[in-house]
């Protein structure tokens, strides 16, 4: 009994030293490897207020805060790293990660290239470096920060498809197609892969291409109406446009909101000669949004079709007001003024489209103005 209790004794000292000496981070860690990101940053919060410069603790914590959208937290958190350890490359990292999250690009880019000083093979750096630069408009630096991810690995879908994106924009649509080919090769699931795959096809006129990927890309996810969008973009290059309108139907289902959606099968309709109902889409879509002046255009191209030609030059007209140097929209509205015996004002708005730099609108003077 006295050696059994001793055995027991033993063992029981030796679970608490084990306990004792166990990493105190190390359950913060698990927390948040099982996204219990509230919890991890409990537990952390507790080691900081203990150890008020434990950097490891502060980082991680900064880390639980961005993940859970405290964006001025994490900052905060990953500031004091900086004042503990100047060459913390991967605090200049999240809290460059977290000032593109708030738009403050310019200074995430300033973190973001510290972080690469500090680290030159550092991946998420460069990424994040190329979301910084993608923001403000530099295609090119995006281009060579989201190579380098690539080159640094791990490879994975997301690095092709950012540089896929990039490419697209671009115009490198070749290219582009062979990124996300490379990111659907390793991810099936994400349906929009085959979308933006299905964008660039469109972009080269492989439209068959594009629309298998979009007909991909809504089995992955139906719910989506800029897919449907897509595809009906897809089908009416081909001339399908039954199922054009089917798409667009289905898109507006979806999302009723969207004025350019309406729009859009505002001008199938009117390819169609659904004049009234491209009007309805017209309409619907101004109410939606009335400082778009290619919607009064396109309306007033269909209320000239049912020779509503009062109304088709109110809509140019608030078309010019809009944007008032476009010479196709004075023009236009010269040619219904025309169609109204309104000569005078007519030949008015030919000179003015003609003085905007319109070829057409000069030979039409001189046929109808004299």
């Amino acid at each position: 009994m006295f050696r059994l209790f001793c055995i027991l004794l033993i063992l029981s000292f030796s679970s608490a030293a084990t306990a004792q000496n166990q990493d105190p981070l190390e359950s913060a860690r698990k927390k948040m490897t099982s996204k219990d990101f509230a919890g991890a940053k409990t537990e952390l919060t507790k080691i900081i207020e203990t150890s008020p410069r434990n950097k490891t603790a502060l980082s991680l914590r900064g880390q639980c805060r961005l993940s859970l959208g405290d964006l001025y937290g994490a900052i905060t958190d990953f500031t004091q790293v900086l004042e503990i350890d100047s060459m913390y490359a991967e605090a200049y990292n999240f809290r460059g990660d977290a000032k593109i999250k708030l738009g403050d690009d310019e200074s995430a880019l300033d973190d973001l290239n510290r972080a690469i000083r500090h680290n030159p093979k550092y991946t998420d750096a460069y990424t994040n470096r190329g979301f910084a630069k993608y923001n403000l408009e530099d295609l090119q630096g995006a281009y060579f920060d989201f190579s380098k991810a690539l080159e640094l690995g791990p490879v994975d879908a997301d690095k092709y498809f950012n540089r896929g994106v990039v490419k697209a924009e671009l115009g490198e649509f070749v290219s582009a197609i062979d990124d996300y080919s490379k990111a659907i090769e390793l991810d099936k699931t994400d349906a929009n892969l085959y979308n933006y795959r299905g964008v660039a096809n469109y972009q080269t006129t492989n439209f068959d291409k594009a629309i298998a990927d979009y007909d991909q890309a809504i089995k992955l996810d139906d719910k989506d109406p800029l897919k449907f969008e897509n595809r009906a973009l897809a089908r009416s290059a081909k001339e399908d446009f039954k199922g054009a309108l089917a798409d667009y139907d289905k898109a507006i289902e979806l999302n009723s909101e969207d004025p350019e959606t309406l729009n859009l099968r505002g001008v199938l309709k009117n390819t169609l000669q659904d004049y009234d109902g491209a009007i309805a889409d017209y309409t619907k879509a101004i109410a939606l949004d009335d400082t778009n002046p290619a919607y009064y255009d396109n309306r007033a191209l269909s209320k000239t079709e049912k020779e509503d030609f009062s109304g088709a030059v109110a809509d140019y007209t608030s078309s010019i007001e809009l944007f008032p140097s476009d010479p196709e929209t004075y023009f236009q509205r010269g040619l219904v003024k025309l169609k109204m015996n309104n000569n005078y004002d007519a030949c008015l708005d030919l000179r003015k489209a003609d003085e905007l730099g319109l070829p057409e609108a000069k030979a039409t003077i001189k046929k109808v103005c004299k």
